[in-house]
């Protein structure tokens, strides 16, 4: 077999280009992968909170081991959101200063709450606000969120027996002894009525602990879109990351004085504890602490609380001339006006607005479809987007209406997008590499030897 002259040569011109060739199609592999993955991912987002696209802040959390806070948090509380970063009840609740609803007469004096809501119930609108999804916070206001979501799940005729732990709590007490038999019913009035943290601590364990009670908590809040509030205990008593808001307190409120069972209980004037002898011979009887029930005009119940950090928070609802009003305060302080009395003075001002006034926005009704994380993604929205506007009409409304855009079908549809834009992104390395050979088939080709002149 015959070598032809300069073949050596010409394949060690060609070996370079070869290598070049080679280098730059790994390149563009591997360039188009790292596209891939960066146009179809899209950031974690908790339950219940805002995604971190449109929030410079990390999810809220719950963190049992970090010091218990001890006053209010000086640059304020984070401002909550839904999880595709929209504001719950409407654009107009996405505030931080105070708002009133168009046509509604001016705030009484003396409202120093850092946060409030003030909502007609009867007609959903949200007639006055001050930093209405503000993360505060909350105290013994969420008491009312472990009454709604563990009372239709606890035998209220059940007699639980008291712990030593149950009966030294932390916190505010009713009075329940060590070895005392309550039935359930008596510890649901006992937690309402005296913010009783010893009645918290017995249905806590009878639920199954803290963690359980927590995420009942937290699973019902997010079923009512209250995605301000995160429960880490049912007392309400200060854990770093607990948290919720004028909103939501007012959502929780709504739900409880819709409930006949749960009204009934609020509402009480009077309540009572079976005789526990030696200490209690005779039923241990108590007040409602609340001190607009039986005092306000068609007062139907009220949650107050405080902590040092927390400071005075308040939730109540009242009923005149057949409208139904809401209002919540947090971080509010008794001096100059109590904290029950700027309440008062908010229903008032509430019950004299007209009863057709257009609200702020609304409280959001229990049915509301939930939004969904990935329409805060910009890129999963811009995919959504793309993949409706090559679809039927019918697809196109199921994505504006946020349904079923974080369902397996709505990421499948989103590949196709992903896949074509990766495939913009990478053909001009295609001709670059064709020249590139062309080039060492050229410089690698025989040549005659050059005449001389």
């Amino acid at each position: 077999m015959r070598v032809r002259r300069g073949g050596f040569s010409g394949a060690h011109k060609i070996f370079p280009l070869i290598a070049t060739v080679v280098l730059a199609t790994a390149a563009c592999t591997q360039g188009a992968a790292g596209r891939s993955v960066s146009t179809t991912s899209a950031p974690p987002v908790a339950s219940g909170s805002a995604s971190s696209s449109s929030s410079s802040q990390p999810p809220p959390s719950i963190d049992y081991a970090a010091p218990t806070p001890t006053a209010p948090d000086p640059s304020g509380p984070q401002q909550g959101q839904a999880p595709d970063g929209s504001t719950v009840g409407g654009p107009g609740l996405d505030t931080r200063d105070t708002a009133l609803a168009d046509g509604v007469p001016t705030l009484p004096a003396g409202i120093d709450a850092k946060g409030f809501v003030v909502a007609d119930v009867t007609s959903g609108q949200v007639l006055a606000a001050r930093d209405p999804h503000g993360r505060y916070l909350p105290a013994s206001t969420l008491k009312t969120l472990m009454l709604l979501a563990l009372y239709p799940k606890l035998d209220p005729a059940q007699v639980l027996v008291a712990s030593f732990e149950d009966a030294t709590v932390e916190g505010s007490r009713v009075g329940i002894v060590e070895n005392g038999q309550y039935p359930i019913s008596e510890l649901w009035t006992a937690l309402m009525l005296q913010s009783g943290n010893d009645a918290a601590n017995m249905l806590m364990n009878a639920f199954g602990g803290r963690e359980a009670t927590a995420a009942a908590m937290n699973e019902y809040a997010a079923g009512l879109q209250a995605y301000d509030t995160l429960a880490g205990n049912p007392s309400g008593l200060d854990v770093a990351g607990q948290s919720s808001s004028p909103y939501d307190l007012a959502l929780f409120m709504r739900q409880i004085i819709a409930d006949p069972a749960l009204r009934a209980i609020v509402s009480q004037p009077l309540g009572a504890l079976s005789a526990q002898p030696p200490k209690y011979p005779a039923p241990l009887q108590f007040g409602n602490q609340n001190h607009l029930v039986g005092q306000y005009p068609g007062a139907i119940g009220a949650k107050n609380g405080f902590t040092d950090a927390a400071r005075h928070t308040y939730v109540a609802a009242a009923e005149q001339g057949g409208r139904t009003l809401v209002v919540s305060l947090m971080q509010a302080e008794m001096q100059p006006t109590p904290s029950y009395l700027q309440a008062q003075s908010l229903l008032s001002w509430g019950f004299a607005t007209a009863p057709d006034a257009a609200g702020l926005g609304v409280l959001i009704a229990p049915d509301t479809p939930t939004p969904t994380a990935s329409a805060a993604s910009p890129i999963a929205g811009n995919a959504a987007a793309a993949s409706a506007s090559g679809s039927d009409s019918g697809s196109a409304s199921s994505a504006a209406a946020g349904d079923g855009s974080s369902s397996p079908n709505a990421q499948a549809g989103n590949q196709p997008v992903a896949a074509q834009h990766d495939r913009v992104e990478s053909w001009p390395l295609l001709p670059i590499l064709g020249v590139l050979l062309v080039i060492a088939i050229w410089i690698a080709a025989p040549r005659g030897p050059r005449r001389r002149g």
